[in-house]
């Protein structure tokens, strides 16, 4: 019976998360449909697909809000692989899912905004109607600047506003804009001509002003630097969607961040986090985030976890070096690790496995002996990054063996490092696997982009060697054969 009733939820469950407002439409439909939409969002996809079944419940729950929009916005999903596959072809998609704008009927452009809830509404508000909104007095202006949003707005009607509007329209995915020329909100606000960025007033606090105003020239560059540089503030909310805001020197707090459920606890930890960084904004640049949403990113650190009841505190410095503050968080521990971070006198953090005690002709690097072994060696190496589930990693593994054993005796090394269980060095850019770099004994490494067999190895190591292999000419034949 037990088992029954849970199926039965799992059931309605799973309903209850396919229902939605998504516009369902095939090859027969598409475009009549779509032609009497003005604005849509529409996700080409595969049922099979694991991305597309991540991305489907979150598109329709950002279908229920977006559809009630001023003005609203559809969206709408095609299945490539039944009724939809003409439609599909015809718009050249060929990975799944792939998500596109279409206004009024055509093609607008490729989507690339974020791909969770949240995101995909606050990024599809901003494509429809005018990048600024026009409050036309103070209840509208009070009403805007209530939400717990960044909000920039433009008092007046004199030279300025042009240019503004145009940086708006640049910034529109991002920011939040308004403007007003209603002669009681101009006194309220004491402004005239001018640009004010309003911080949300859920995170108001003694340390900084609420709004900041624009002092600059009339230059569209300039306002929007203005915007990137005090959007934030001093201490900003880090999230998913706004890490890559958040430039090294950077120092997180990790805890229990949450605004919508405990907007009084979470700025208690905040708050003194700003007190502290204060002393130090010329040094760093300084966020909160949520320990659970970056628990990947907290593991990287070493930590594997962390309850969020207190901040932890971890640092990238400007090399990207990775710091963590051992101390439990105070405001005298923090201001100890601030100072000692400053100064250079910590210890980075290197994710690393343990040194192997035995090398082979493929030699192994971890973190902590990477410098070792790779950058400080004086000698050519051929270094692969690799995962340990990646199929294409383990198809090149009985060739990189081969030519481990090829390049033995050689001043060459041939080296494998797991990029999941080390820290790779900034220097070394891995976005796949496996990646591999050249780097000859005294230069910076460059990606290695040739063939993949043994032969193809081979003969690029003879050619850009800084010295003569022993066993192989410059074009890569064997010196054996011309014996």
């Amino acid at each position: 019976m037990e088992l029954k009733l849970i199926i039965v939820a799992s059931l309605l469950a799973f309903v209850a998360a396919e229902s939605s407002d998504v516009l369902e439409l095939t090859d027969a439909d598409f475009d009549s449909k779509l032609a009497t939409i003005d604005t849509a969002l529409v996700m080409f996809y595969a049922p099979w697909c694991g991305h597309c079944k991540r991305l489907k419940p979150e598109f329709a729950r950002a279908s229920s809000d977006l559809k009630d929009n001023d003005p609203p916005v559809i969206l709408v999903q095609v299945d490539c692989t039944e009724a939809g596959k003409d439609t599909c072809s015809r718009f050249g998609v060929t990975g799944y899912p792939t998500v596109k704008i279409f206004k009024g009927g055509e093609l607008s452009s490729d989507y690339n905004g974020p791909r969770e809830y949240n995101g995909i509404v606050k990024f599809m508000k901003s494509q429809v109607g005018p990048a600024s909104k026009e409050l036309k007095n103070l209840a509208d202006t009070e009403t805007f600047l209530a939400k717990n949003e960044v909000g920039v707005v433009y008092f007046g009607e004199g030279s300025l506003k042009a240019v503004f509007l145009k940086a708006a329209d640049m910034m529109r995915e991002k920011i939040r804009f308004a403007h007003v020329s209603d002669e009681e909100t101009l006194k309220k606000y004491d402004a005239k001509d001018a640009i004010i960025l309003f911080r949300p007033k859920v995170m108001s606090n003694k340390f900084e002003p609420d709004f900041v105003k624009y002092e600059g020239s009339e230059d569209k560059t300039e306002i929007k630097k203005f915007i990137n540089e005090n959007y934030h503030g001093l201490v900003g909310l880090r999230t998913t969607d706004t890490s890559g805001d958040f430039i090294a020197p950077l120092v997180i707090a990790y805890f229990n961040v949450d605004y919508v459920k405990n907007p009084k606890g979470t700025n208690y930890w905040r708050n003194r986090v700003l007190k502290v960084a204060q002393n130090y904004k010329s040094d760093f640049t300084f966020a909160v985030a949520n320990n659970n949403d970056f628990a990947h990113e907290v593991e990287e650190f070493g930590l594997s976890y962390v309850s969020g009841e207190k901040p932890v505190v971890c640092a990238w410095d400007a090399q990207g070096q990775k710091f963590v503050m051992k101390d439990e968080f105070s405001l005298e521990s923090f201001e100890s690790f601030l100072k000692q971070l400053k100064a250079g006198e910590l210890e980075p953090f290197v994710k690393s496995e343990p040194i192997p005690e035995i090398q082979g002709n493929v030699i192994v690097a971890v973190g902590k002996n990477f410098d070792e072994v790779v950058t400080n060696s004086g000698r050519d190496a051929l270094v692969e990054f690799y995962a340990p589930w990646c199929g294409h990693c383990k198809k090149l593994t009985p060739i990189y063996d081969e030519l481990g054993d090829a390049m033995a005796g050689e001043d060459v090394d041939i080296i494998k490092m797991d990029a999941t269980a080390n820290d790779v060095p900034p220097a070394f850019n891995v976005r796949g696997f496996p990646t591999l770099y050249w780097k000859p004994k005294s230069g910076k490494p460059v990606p290695y982009e040739g063939g993949r067999e043994l032969d193809d190895f081979i003969k690029y190591i003879a050619q850009h060697a800084t010295d003569e292999l022993k066993g192989y000419t410059r074009s890569g034949k064997s010196t054996k054969d011309e014996l």
